[in-house]
């Protein structure tokens, strides 16, 4: 190509890297737009997961308190069948939360709440399970009557003389 041919060819080069070169400089701030829109949304996902975390581990004491009941009626013990059945279905709910959040977890983001989160999750499917052994189970076990009956007997005995 001779030097005519050429120019022209090395001029709309020269633009068109000029106007790249002009855009990407313009870009750079919607960048960092877009990243702290990024980030702020980072942070909004931790913050929900914390405050599902603390929710989650809030009702686990709540039901937990309930497995240091005794003598319960039937229609009580009713309602604590109905108490673990909404646990596992709330378990179960929230175990498909988690499970969607796998691309999250492999990136590493929120490691230490989504951490926090399962760890909740797992505790809300314990309480359940100890619910049903500690009211349906546990209780036709001789060993665990004589366990209740003396830790009963025993704190009666405190109670008497404290």
């Amino acid at each position: 190509m001779n030097y005519t041919a050429s120019k022209p060819e090395i001029t709309r080069t020269i633009e068109r890297v000029r106007e790249f070169s002009f855009e990407e400089k313009k870009e750079a701030a919607l960048d960092e737009q877009k990243v702290n829109r990024f980030l702020d949304t980072i942070i909004e996902f931790k913050k929900l997961l914390s405050n599902k975390s603390a929710k989650i581990n809030n009702l686990v004491e709540q039901i937990e308190s309930i497995t240091w009941f005794d003598d319960l009626d039937k229609e009580s013990l009713m309602l604590v069948n109905d108490l673990i059945s909404s646990i596992r279905d709330l378990h179960y709910s929230l175990l498909r939360q988690y499970v969607t959040m796998r691309y999250v977890r492999t990136k590493g983001i929120a490691k230490v709440e989504t951490k926090n989160f399962k760890n909740a999750i797992d505790d809300l499917k314990e309480i359940a399970n100890d619910l049903e052994s500690r009211f349906f189970f546990l209780p036709s076990m001789p060993d665990f009557q004589e366990t209740t009956k003396a830790y009963a007997e025993r704190n009666c005995s405190l109670e008497a003389t404290g």
